[in-house]
């Protein structure tokens, strides 16, 4: 695992419940134009985070792995979208700028699994989290902001999670 600069903040959950607890928390902070970025192997609790960021984003539909699809939209009752992609499938940089990234971050927040796929193409700001299987329950997060905007939000969520700065 790295170690820890002083933007970063390591979260160890033991349930999928907590995850998604987490994520919700996440899911209220974030803006159109966000960009979350999720690192993890298979089982590492992505889905699972995204589950909590979309209900706390404000969504009522059900979340799953966009694995064949590439991307889901999740809307809340204002009509925004929040964007979730998961670039496994990915074969290129070609292909993924056919997504049109940017037309969608003007429309809502996008949270992306696998996004080592994409870094060519990502935007310089955004929030980097890799997770960590550590056993059936549990799992490590490591959040990392990239840009003043995710300092910030980073920020929120810490005194969100723990009530301090």
């Amino acid at each position: 695992m790295p170690i820890l600069d002083a933007n970063s903040l390591e979260i160890f959950s033991r349930s999928p419940e907590q995850t998604r607890r987490i994520g919700m928390r996440l899911g209220g902070f974030l803006q159109p134009g966000d960009v979350v970025c999720l690192q993890g192997e298979l089982g590492a609790g992505k889905t699972t985070l995204v589950q909590g960021i979309a209900q706390g984003w404000g969504s009522l539909d059900a979340v799953s792995s966009p694995t064949f699809v590439l991307v889901n939209i999740y809307r809340r009752p204002d009509s925004s979208s929040l964007f979730h992609l998961d670039t496994y499938r990915i074969e290129s940089i070609t292909e993924a700028e056919e997504l049109d990234l940017e037309d969608m971050l003007m429309q809502g927040p996008m949270v992306i699994e696998w996004p080592e796929r994409l870094k060519p193409i990502l935007p310089e700001e955004h929030l980097w989290v890799q997770l960590y299987y550590q056993d059936d329950e549990q799992r490590s997060m490591m959040f990392s902001p990239y840009g003043e905007r995710y300092l910030k939000l980073m920020d929120e969520f810490r005194q969100s999670v723990f009530g301090v700065i």
